[in-house]
């Protein structure tokens, strides 16, 4: 049979992208595809390759990810111009359909790019299917709800939370969620959960201090796949709620009632898992839950303000398995991100922020986005009041308490005496020439926190650590923010340092 040259070139091209994109990304967003159909465009053109994509959230990820270097790839195979096009593929409702049926028509079902691959399938004639069947429905790998027996109505009408009931808050997307370094991991690992759930970093566990925007992101992945799929079984709940139910179910002697909310669900957002500690039903009513829902591929996602192996009182076979999946980290945002974040919450407010008023209250307000928030209000409210415009002298008189108690607090004479204690070494050795491991590493740690913390300059800093030299502040600087993003013990180290300091 002939073979067909659009199939051959989006399957090598796919073939390609096997062997240059990260495992895990390739079968996430490109495997479960169905395959490409290339065509001649008008004119001078080249090819024009349309594909279908499943959800609206992964079409705009694959658009805004991968369609440049899928568009090389087939380019440079094809030796002309190819342009990918992307499109939501069509839904149709399911017609009744005997099991013989199902089970006996293959071309009933799309092919996809991991059968191509994995097969080395080709597109076969069947005399009986509709041409534009593989349009109409593709495979979708780690559709949040992995295939499962069908339960009687009567049993279902108690599993789902309905829509006024998954506590969703349809405010916390995505696209008002401002990026930056401090979130990029745990944003990009949400983005891959709403995009496939039950298929990897499951479960999730995402912790940091309070305020990081650990809240809106784990809102973000449930309004994501319920606009996708509306009918998913989605619960977001605090931790006090899981153990208020508990102990109210535990008193009436009714756990199949428990059992029913929580084993039946799609995808379960729980924040501050540290609430857990020293509750030992809680904990064997949580991990029972947790098993159901891992066995039938649900997807858990869990907050907390510290990291599994440091929470205190709860089992270890709870925090063995929050460590299973992926564990990330929330930090507190870095300059350029609070911003970003100021600019964008004023926008909200439909009051534009001066960019020279957002960098001065960014760099005053550091703690979290709360209290960036917090201070973006009284700016605003102040400006209103005063009926004066917004500048930084209204910046500075609307936030005078908050600066004030801030310059009192944070120095770097108090950041040296605080990590000096914390490391258990002399004050004396953040200025000295010593240079063994057990105290350079501390003097690095307290020149970083002067910098994140206070407005010294480099050259500053580096006076007051002994006549240093702008040059080793900045190593230092460089050298613990970049293992700050990797080692979860360090980060950890400064986090309590931060908390401290900033009372």
């Amino acid at each position: 049979m002939q073979q067909d040259p659009g199939f051959d070139l989006w399957q090598r091209g796919c073939e390609r992208l096997a062997a240059e994109l990260p495992e895990q990304q390739f079968n996430t967003w490109i495997r479960p595809l169905p395959p490409a159909v290339v065509a001649d465009g008008a004119g001078a053109e080249g090819l024009v390759v349309s594909l279908r994509v499943p959800n609206r959230f992964k079409l705009d990820w694959i658009r805004n990810q991968y369609a440049g270097r899928i568009e090389s790839i087939l380019s440079e195979l094809a030796g002309k111009p190819a342009r990918l096009e992307l499109a939501l593929a069509a839904r149709e409702p399911l017609a009744p359909m005997s099991r013989s049926a199902a089970v006996s028509s293959p071309s009933s079902q799309p092919i996809t790019v991991g059968q191509v691959l994995h097969n080395g399938l080709r597109p076969v004639s069947h005399p009986s299917a509709s041409p534009a069947a593989p349009a109409a429905g593709p495979v979708v790998a780690g559709q949040p709800l992995a295939a499962a027996p069908q339960q009687a109505p009567s049993a279902a009408a108690n599993l789902p939370p309905s829509a006024s009931r998954h506590r969703i808050n349809s405010a916390l997307t995505f696209d008002n969620l401002v990026p930056g370094r401090a979130n990029q991991m745990a944003r990009t690992a949400a983005l891959h959960v709403a995009g496939a759930p039950g298929q990897m970093y499951n479960p999730l566990f995402i912790y940091g201090g309070v305020g990081l925007g650990k809240t809106h992101l784990i809102h973000a992945v449930g309004n994501a796949l319920l606009k996708d799929k509306p009918d998913a079984r989605v619960l977001y709940l605090h931790a006090e709620q899981f153990i208020s139910d508990v102990v109210k179910n535990y008193q009436r002697k009714t756990f199949d009632e428990l059992k029913a909310k929580y084993h039946s669900l799609d995808l379960l957002l729980i924040d501050d898992v540290q609430f857990f500690a020293g509750k030992e039903r809680t904990q064997e009513e949580f991990f029972n839950a947790f098993e159901a829902l891992l066995a039938k591929r649900a997807h858990i996602i869990m907050t907390s303000d510290t990291y599994p192996k440091g929470l205190a009182d709860i089992d270890e076979r709870l925090t063995s398995r929050f460590d299973a999946g992926l564990t990330v980290a929330i930090e507190p945002p870095e300059l350029e991100m609070r911003v970003a974040i100021l600019i964008k919450k004023a926008e909200a407010e439909q009051t534009p922020m001066p960019e020279d008023v957002a960098f001065f209250i960014a760099k005053n307000v550091r703690a979290n986005v709360r209290e960036l928030e917090g201070a973006l209000r009284k700016v605003l409210a102040y400006s209103r009041f005063s009926h004066k415009e917004i500048n930084i002298q209204l910046a500075r008189e609307a936030l005078k308490d908050l600066l004030s108690i801030q310059n009192r607090q944070i120095s770097v004479e108090n950041i040296q005496k605080t990590v000096a204690d914390f490391y258990k070494i002399k004050i004396a050795d953040m200025y000295s020439k010593k240079r063994p491991a057990s105290i350079a590493r501390p003097r690095q740690i307290a020149m970083y926190l002067a910098k994140e913390l206070t407005q010294k300059s480099l050259p500053e800093i580096g006076e007051l650590f002994g006549g240093r030299d702008h040059t080793t502040v900045l190593h230092a600087v460089r050298k613990i923010g970049g293992e700050r993003q990797k080692n979860t013990e360090l980060n950890q180290q400064l986090h309590v340092l931060e908390q401290t300091l900033k009372g």
